[in-house]
């Protein structure tokens, strides 16, 4: 089985604000690198985390694969590892927030062979360092989408 790692990371200014998240794509003992990035109007970081994590599994061609994600959101992470995510769809997303983006990340999830282990986010570690000037820079960008799964709430 092929083996992949996924770095990932997510920012948004204002939180909620412009954001964007940035990713890499490694093969382990191969100089193969992908980097991809993309910005979004009106967001959370939160959110941005996680769509890193899902448009990283959702650019695999082939599945299943063994996959290693390393992300510095302990929502993601813990969602994940603690098995938060699944008490959550047993419970039909019920008053969980990005319900959108979970339910899209375990159709991915459930493709792969997935582990996921947490990291310091700004600490030196050198792809979470890219993923963020990815995030931060793709935030930063004149042609943003829409998160369409993003319900600013007026009061």
């Amino acid at each position: 089985m092929k083996e992949v790692h996924l770095y990932t990371d997510g920012a948004a200014r204002g939180n909620p604000g412009p954001g964007g998240y940035g990713l890499i794509l490694e093969l382990p003992g191969t100089n193969y690198k992908k980097e991809h990035a993309e910005g979004f109007l009106h967001t959370t970081n939160n959110r941005m985390e996680l769509m890193a994590a899902i448009i990283g599994l959702e650019l695999l061609k082939n599945a299943p694969v063994k996959i290693t994600i390393f992300t510095d959101s302990k929502y993601v992470c813990d969602a994940v590892k603690k098995k938060w995510i699944f008490r959550w769809e047993k419970e039909g997303f019920k008053k969980q927030k990005n319900q959108d983006l979970w339910k899209r990340f375990l159709i991915v999830f459930r493709k792969h062979n997935v582990q996921i282990k947490w990291i310091k986010g700004h600490n030196q570690h050198p792809q979470n360092e890219r993923c963020d000037a990815l995030a931060v820079a793709a935030s930063k960008q004149k042609h943003q989408k829409e998160d369409t799964g993003y319900k600013l709430k007026t009061t």
